[in-house]
């Protein structure tokens, strides 16, 4: 069962991973632009911060699940610390422009709020997770690393859970900014848990060794 859940977890995180290119063939009639104005779409600067946000978040989400791969890290420590540097990177990149873009949610407030609290989250616990990798704080690293890839993840789980709003609620605007937090709240309890079990693990591992 196990097994499974991270085989879907991966495909999962791949295929929204490269959902940016479907904005780069289809330009302005694909998605998310069918819900912005004109003045929006031909504003250079939002189209400069859309496009920094989705593609880097995009390889992000794409390289991020792999960091989590026990046989990778173990023998394959340079190919771990490289992929974690260009998480890093790539997610500066898109929870900056993450913020600029989440000014203009559609949805109003409500919408903007969820999206500008997600993006600073996600920076925020990165930057921490990768100042515990270099200080050699390893279980720490580990432990954060888990929130901001919950984090990352709700590129995936907004995917999941707008069209059963929209078709529960009939109201496109109220569903996507319930949305806006619900793509990421429970991101960060199952990430909690997760992170409890490690915890725990790891206390185990420590007084074994005692």
């Amino acid at each position: 069962m196990k097994k499974i859940i991270q085989i879907i977890f991966s495909l999962l995180s791949i295929v929204i991973g490269l959902y940016p290119l479907a904005y780069l063939f289809n330009l302005s009639e694909f998605g998310l632009f069918f819900s912005k104005n004109i003045e929006i779409l031909s504003s250079v600067i939002w189209n400069i911060s859309f496009y920094s946000h989705i593609i880097p978040g995009g390889i992000a989400l794409l390289i991020g699940w792999i960091q989590f791969n026990d046989n990778i890290r173990s023998s394959k420590p340079k190919l771990h610390k490289t992929i974690g540097k260009i998480y890093v990177l790539t997610v500066l990149i898109s929870g900056i422009s993450g913020i600029y873009i989440g000014f203009f949610a559609t949805g109003g407030v409500i919408s903007s709020l969820g999206f500008i609290a997600l993006a600073i989250l996600w920076m925020y616990t990165t930057s921490i997770a990768f100042w515990y990798a270099k200080t050699l704080k390893i279980h720490l690293h580990q432990t954060m690393m888990y929130y901001s890839y919950a984090a990352c993840f709700a590129a995936v789980t907004l995917r999941i859970w707008l069209p059963f709003l929209v078709m529960s609620i009939g109201d496109f605007i109220v569903a996507y900014r319930i949305v806006a937090w619900l793509c990421w709240v429970p991101n960060l309890i199952v990430a909690y848990y997760l992170v409890r079990r490690i915890k725990h693990k790891f206390v185990v591992n420590q007084n074994a060794n005692l």
